[in-house]
């Protein structure tokens, strides 16, 4: 993760040297825009992860579009041991089509598994509950290192399935591939070494038919990294952000990424196009994340995997 960061830095140096943006230096424009997506409740994060009953679950959907999102994110897959019940199963039915009837067809709809179901039976059980919503993809439908497990599921389900933003090492990523076992991979560019190790993980992806969207519900900085990422990488699908995680979001760091219907324009900037308020972070110091796990209690006491 550090070196991810001294990374970033060093291409931002870079660009600057030659007067080019980053995106120009990792290759070039591939796309006239970045498609994004952002979470229930635009990243406050009692929102994302405590939105598990079916009307917040439809009036923060319809808040995320809005604020002119085309595509949005849910974490409504309870916590689960090694069977789904019908109740559970059922409820994640009703929310899926739910949200579909009130945003309509034409707004992308993600669910994060988040890793919650124990078995692959409990994960395709609730896939098939959210298969005539027709997610974009469902994302962490198991814990990571189930690579066996996910082929498996992928050759039951025609959903997209989606992972990798707990993995931090490009080795890590190869038996996904290999496997087939995917078709999003989700690499956290200020995890996996930075910009020129996420270009290497999408090069393995694309050599496996595998698209990318990248892990991201981190600060600014982070999203202007993924913003030339996406901009010269041919595989890229969609892009995670987390622009109203905190009020403040806007004022530390003042940078090129502008939204426009539901996607990031490409920016003309001489490297990543950042300036770093210090007088303003120091307002901000670190403070430890609340970690949502009010329901990751199981029926019969036992602690699901969060």
């Amino acid at each position: 993760s550090a070196i991810s960061g001294i990374e970033a830095a060093c291409w931002d140096i870079f660009g600057k040297s030659v007067n080019e943006p980053v995106w120009r230096l990792l290759g070039g424009r591939t796309r006239d825009h970045v498609p994004v997506y952002t979470h229930l409740g635009m990243g406050e994060m009692s929102a994302v992860y405590e939105s598990l009953e079916e009307t917040p679950v439809v009036e923060r959907g319809r808040a995320v579009v809005e604020q002119g999102y085309r595509a949005l994110k849910a974490v409504f897959i309870p916590y689960t041991g090694y069977s789904a019940s019908p109740a559970q199963i059922d409820h994640v039915a009703r929310l899926m089509r739910a949200l579909r009837e009130a945003l309509g067809d034409g707004i992308e709809i993600m669910v994060d598994f988040h890793g919650r179901p124990a078995s692959a039976s409990a994960a395709l059980a609730y896939i098939d509950a959210l298969a005539p919503g027709r997610p974009l993809f469902v994302e962490e439908p198991l814990p990571p290192g189930e690579t066996a497990a996910l082929a498996a599921l992928k050759a039951k389900t025609s959903v997209p399935l989606a992972t990798g933003e707990r993995l931090v090492d490009r080795a890590e990523f190869e038996p996904l591939f290999q496997a087939r076992a995917i078709d999003i991979v989700q690499p956290d560019l200020c995890h996996v070494g930075g910009l020129g190790e996420g270009r290497k993980i999408a090069a393995m992806a694309e050599t496996a038919r595998c698209g990318g969207a990248p892990h991201n519900p981190l600060g600014p900085i982070a999203g202007v990294m993924a913003l030339h990422y996406a901009i010269a990488t041919p595989n890229f699908v969609i892009q995670e952000e987390m622009t109203g995680a905190v009020p403040w979001y806007g004022d530390v760091v003042q940078g090129p990424i502008e939204r426009r219907d539901g996607a990031w324009q490409v920016p003309d900037v001489v490297g990543l196009g950042i300036e770093v308020d210090e007088r303003v972070a120091e307002r901000h110091p670190f403070a430890p994340e609340v970690i949502h796990t009010t329901n990751a209690v199981l029926a019969a006491g036992t602690i699901g995997d969060w």
